[in-house]
């Protein structure tokens, strides 16, 4: 099953609670707008590379249209099609006033020197600056991307456009971005997963959690759940994945994975395994936080953790989902678990219009307050209707983009 596919799964079980028509189905699926793009760049060693470019504008019926931009070897018009989707329904649901967009180049970004990032980037916004605004389509960090990138792309785009800071979040603070963006996915991931140990009655203390993805969202997701009193017992990256039985001491794998440029290679104080067996550990929370589809009908009966927190886009295929179910896994679903990034994105982008810089600690509280909200509605409707929390979630958004695309007007 491709990834739209997969999407389309999950949209269906919500719509058939909802009983949507065959046509308002098609309508709410069906992307406003999707653009391909050819980026010739020269390389520093003076060979000429083309690279193909996307951005899927997916629906603008709540608000401009939302998404990140992913700079990754495997991305194609279907993922860039299906994460579009994903944003409309995760921007619906924790209520901010987005849709949903995504974008990405396919690129081995690995090797690539600075130069070369930079110039593919400013390439990449040459061809689609006429489709992105601040009142349009906003892009953001994603894989493969930085704030570093999103800075390249306010100032390329305002070469065509003038001076408008909100046409990109995800910043660097200097550049008017905002404090707090760079931990907020993780930080949602989290507090969320805090929030649903206590609803199922568990403690914190009592809780060994693998984390499988140690970039950008595994990092600061490992950090919140470390300094909660959550045993940390294993963590991953490309290298592979490091546990250790009696928790692993996340402060000093930061340090290590800072000193050895963004790596775990050779972290020496835990036990080195592989990243598949990562998932299938004896743990009670189980965090994938890297890429998608990592959890597959093959695989998901040798998973023993009975929650499961999505902090990765689409780690998940159908199947798997609802094999696992069915089994009594609690699963908190992407659209909602790591929706923490894109709600401090909307944050940056007000404070942009604002012309006016938010503090550390309002952002922090007022994301508290957005993803508390929009846990308890989703948790109430799981347990009223007897659903998985997945299905709730997108019964939300789907509700919200549905009303909002008629009251808007169809025709």
């Amino acid at each position: 099953m491709k990834s739209f596919e997969a999407v389309t799964h999950y949209f269906n079980q919500a719509a058939d609670q909802l009983e949507l028509t065959d046509n308002m189905r098609t309508l709410l699926l069906t992307s406003k707008r999707e653009v391909q793009v050819q980026i010739a760049v020269e390389m520093d060693n003076g060979e000429l590379q083309t690279l193909i470019g996307y951005r899927v504008q997916h629906d603008n019926s709540r608000g401009p249209m939302k998404g990140g931009l992913r700079f990754h070897h495997e991305v194609d018009l279907d993922e860039v099609r299906s994460l579009a989707s994903l944003m409309t329904w995760k921007t619906a649901v924790v209520n901010i006033p987005y849709g949903g967009a995504k974008g990405g180049v396919a690129v081995k970004v690995r090797g690539l020197s600075s130069r070369e990032l930079e110039r593919i980037t400013r390439k990449f916004i040459d061809e689609i600056h006429d489709v992105i605004g601040p009142d349009t389509d906003i892009p953001a960090p994603d894989m493969g991307t930085n704030a570093e990138v999103m800075a390249w792309i306010m100032n390329q785009h305002n070469k065509y456009h003038g001076f408008n800071p909100g046409v990109v979040t995800g910043k660097p603070v200097e550049h008017y971005g905002i404090p707090g963006r760079e931990e907020a996915t993780g930080r949602g991931v989290g507090l969320l997963t805090i929030k649903t140990l206590s609803r199922l009655g568990r403690k914190p203390q009592n809780t060994r959690v693998a984390i499988q993805g140690f970039g950008n969202v595994g990092t600061h997701t490992a950090k919140f759940l470390h300094e909660a009193e959550c045993k940390v017992v294993a963590i991953s990256d490309v290298s592979g994945a490091y546990f250790r039985q009696g928790g692993i001491n996340v402060g000093e794998a930061l340090r290590y994975s800072n000193e050895h440029e963004r790596s775990l290679a050779g972290f020496p104080d835990a036990d080195k395994i592989t990243n598949e067996q990562l998932l299938e550990l004896d743990v009670e929370l189980l965090i994938p936080a890297a890429l998608g589809g990592v959890i597959t009908a093959e695989n998901a009966p040798r998973i023993r953790a009975p929650i499961i927190v999505e902090a990765a886009n689409a780690p998940m295929r159908p199947e798997a989902d609802d094999l696992l179910y069915q089994q009594g896994t609690v699963i908190l679903p992407d659209i909602l678990a790591n929706a923490g990034g894109v709600t401090v994105s909307y944050f940056e982008w007000v404070q942009n219009r604002q012309y006016y810089q938010w503090s550390l600690d309002r952002v922090r509280q007022e994301l508290d307050r957005v993803l508390s909200s929009a846990f308890e509605e989703v948790w109430s409707l799981s347990q009223e209707k007897k659903i998985s929390l997945r299905t709730a979630a997108f019964i939300v958004g789907i509700g919200r983009v549905g009303r909002a695309t008629v009251l808007g007007g169809i025709t």
